[in-house]
């Protein structure tokens, strides 16, 4: 019970979002996956090891029941109850869990090699979206161009595959401590912008997610680094793991400005916009030369 306590109560400071800048030397051997898994178990461990200890030793009466109702049976009821929910949690994720990429087929049609630059594999990306992988139809998906542009535009998935296509060889820094060089394809992110028309005082580019997700860059940033909004990496269609349909490549910042699953591109003139991670004391401009927080 104390072992459980433990694990629960130090994992659970340590994945608090405002404490993590703190505690961001945690993840160059844990990842953030591997601690929320950690925490979820000990906790579940600590609460039967709490309910089988009170049936136990039939201190069921620290909750003051009627006198001469029978502790115990209703202790086994509140553990077979537990149990009973326990169950139907796993058989649900079970039932609804989504399509796994099968990345054993990968081999087959990954370019791990590209002009004789090693690159790392689709597998060696971990998990730490804020809602879990998204699952997005693309005959309905649109992504929007909004706020000071001329023309607000909506392009369908096929409408954006057809813009002229770039590729680079971009290493994606993960603030967890891991990172991954891959060849990524894709639309320059400038292209769509400059479709749309830039209003005089704009000055950052708001990207959001199907998940809630958003993060902000610099209007020039954007424009004058050939940033990719891509839709394949190592010559893949990118997996919903890893954002499908569009994931940015954002060179040179930290991996929280890779937002997955774009669904909307507004350019404002709120330079001091902050995303998910911003808002919760990470680095706004992201930067790999500079620090992870503010």
């Amino acid at each position: 019970m104390l072992v459980s306590f433990f694990f629960s109560f130090i994992t659970g400071i340590v994945k608090f979002p405002e404490l993590q800048r703190y505690f961001s030397f945690v993840y160059r051997w844990v990842s953030a996956s591997r601690i929320s898994y950690i925490h979820d178990w000990s906790g579940i461990i600590l609460v039967a090891a709490i309910l089988f200890h009170i049936l136990l030793f039939n201190r069921a009466r620290l909750f003051r029941l009627p006198v001469g109702v029978n502790n115990k049976k209703i202790m086994s009821f509140v553990i077979f109850a537990l149990a009973v929910a326990v169950c139907a949690y796993a058989v649900i994720r079970y039932v609804n869990r989504p399509p796994q990429t099968c990345v054993s087929d990968l081999g087959t049609v990954e370019v791990r090699d590209y002009r004789g630059e090693r690159l790392d594999s689709i597998s060696d990306f971990r998990e730490n979206s804020i809602k879990g992988p998204q699952h997005i139809d693309k005959e309905k998906y649109t992504l929007a161009v909004t706020g000071l542009v001329d023309r607000e535009t909506s392009y369908t998935y096929d409408e954006v595959l057809a813009l002229p296509k770039y590729d680079k060889v971009v290493k994606l820094n993960c603030v967890e401590g891991w990172s991954a060089k891959i060849l990524w394809e894709g639309t320059l992110v400038g292209d769509i912008i400059r479709a749309a028309g830039v209003k005089p005082g704009a000055n950052t580019a708001i990207f959001y997610a199907v998940d809630g997700y958003s993060t902000s860059l610099p209007l020039d940033y954007t424009l004058d680094n050939n940033i990719i909004l891509a839709d394949k990496m190592n010559g893949v269609v990118l997996p919903p793991a890893r954002g499908f349909p569009f994931e940015l490549v954002a060179e040179d910042k930290w991996g929280y400005k890779w937002i997955k699953w774009i669904t909307k591109i507004e350019l404002s003139d709120n330079a001091d916009y902050k995303g998910y991670w911003e808002s919760r004391g990470y680095s706004n401009n992201g930067d790999l030369s500079g620090s992870k927080f503010e």
